[in-house]
């Protein structure tokens, strides 16, 4: 019979669980305070201690570290009425196996303990299973309580006691590079982080950007250029829209992946790294193996934890939070005092397939709110910003083109950048004319 031990100073709880796991089958001992919970998981041998971390008589925390300071194998479930990140990555760092909200589901605590036990029996690590994280945070402008948001706020708490390789997907405007950040910043935050899109810089430049150019190397290299490979040593390397990276430079990419270390262009020698990479893509990376437009040796390097952010129209129930959440970092951007939303607003909101997802949503938030006067946000206030938002094709295709004159508008910008303002080395490295680069100058409203 496996021994269950619940640590809470709410009495209501405690023979709750007791009550429930008895009947469950398990062995089941109760203490109301931290000194009573440590004194018994100190003369008695426990296979599994659910913990409260906010107790009367001590931190939570602090019993944690000093049960698994004892007896490292013992596998203890936090529960919890906070929502916070710190105190979710403290208390797995610490060696909580699982994490809990309060107030509690009982299903989602016993299957908890069921898979604690399951890794018992499978003979799990030593010392420090794998935390489960079920929360709801707004750290990074990271929001949700949506079932697939939970999954990726566990795959943040998992991956980042690592420096493992991690493949995001999902469409524009989800938020992957805020869940990169997050990612890092959990890790070890005082590490650079470095980000690149790889689709907005043409390969010619992209591969002097990642891994930087000797005096000389090519012509208008007057200097020495440090990468971001060298930039990003010791931390976290964010290769943005990695499915739109051409075969030649995914090659040299994994290459550095699998010798760890590269040559600056027109260099010889080798230089060292040590980074995290995690990438992003809105494509299907196993698609693109398949059509022949991916490396499927790379695709396994990079996609050892992936992460899948879906649109918002497939997490609807994360809206009211989002907007909540978005209203109030507008009221300080915006010196706004919006304490509400109208519910016909909200339902306006919710109808909404949003192709572009969080980012379109809180660009028509914006300009609502920029508009709004007193403390609730109107529907007509919303009306003229949300426009005809379509759930057609047709909208998601007018979306998808002023996606690209943004990737076009920024190929240019770098390249004018790399070639300090020479149009005839821009017009060369882009491959287009000069009456062409004129133009595009023109449309983008591009000074030079």
């Amino acid at each position: 019979m496996h021994k269950i031990l619940v640590i809470d100073d709410d009495k209501s709880i405690c023979e709750s669980l007791s009550l429930y796991l008895s009947e469950e089958g398990f062995s089941v001992g109760v203490a109301y305070s931290a000194q009573e919970g440590s004194k018994k998981s100190q003369t008695e041998k426990w296979d599994v201690i659910i913990l409260d971390i906010l107790l009367s008589d001590a931190d939570g925390l602090d019993v944690l570290s000093a049960i698994k300071e004892r007896d490292p194998d013992t596998s203890v479930i936090m529960i919890t009425a906070f929502h916070d990140m710190p105190t979710t990555v403290r208390a797995m760092k610490l060696g909580a196996v699982e994490y809990i909200h309060k107030p509690l589901e009982i299903d989602e605590l016993q299957a908890a303990i069921d898979r604690v036990l399951k890794r018992k029996a499978a003979g799990g690590r030593k010392g420090q299973d794998t935390i489960s994280l079920s929360l709801n945070f707004r750290e990074h402008d990271i929001v949700g309580k949506s079932k697939a948001m939970k999954e990726i706020f566990k795959t943040i708490g998992i991956v980042s006691e690592s420096k493992t390789t991690v493949l995001i997907e999902g469409e524009s405007g989800t938020g992957k590079e805020l869940i990169a950040r997050a990612i890092h910043e959990h890790t070890d935050k005082t590490k650079p982080f470095i980000s690149i899109n790889c689709s907005a810089i043409v390969e010619t430049l992209l591969e002097s950007e990642l891994f930087g150019h000797e005096r000389g190397a090519f012509t208008g290299a007057t200097y020495r250029k440090l990468g971001k490979f060298e930039l990003a040593d010791s931390g976290t390397l964010f290769l943005d829209e990695i499915g739109d990276m051409s075969l030649n430079m995914q090659v040299k990419l994994l290459r550095v992946m699998q010798e760890r270390e590269f040559e600056r262009v027109g260099g010889k020698e080798k230089i060292k790294t040590d980074v995290r990479i995690i990438t992003a893509t809105n494509k299907s990376l196993q698609e693109l193996v398949a059509q022949g437009g991916f490396r499927e040796d790379l695709y396994y390097r990079l996609n050892v934890i992936q992460i899948y952010v879906p649109p918002l129209r497939e997490r609807r129930e994360d809206i009211p939070l989002l907007v909540d959440y978005l209203i109030h970092k507008l009221n300080r951007e915006l010196n706004k005092r919006i304490s509400q939303i109208q519910s016909r607003a909200l339902q306006s909101l919710l109808n909404r397939d949003w192709p572009g997802n969080i980012r379109q949503l809180e660009n028509v938030l914006r300009r609502a709110v920029v508009h709004s006067h007193g403390e609730v946000l109107l529907e007509e206030s919303l009306a003229e910003s949300v426009g005809d938002i379509s759930k057609s094709d047709t909208d998601l295709a007018s979306s998808s083109i002023k996606l690209l004159d943004e990737v076009e508008k920024e190929h240019i910008l770098n390249a004018l950048k790399f070639a300090r303002g020479n149009r005839g080395k821009v017009c060369e490295l882009l491959g287009i004319s000069r009456p062409t680069l004129q133009r595009k100058i023109r449309k983008y409203g591009i000074e030079v």
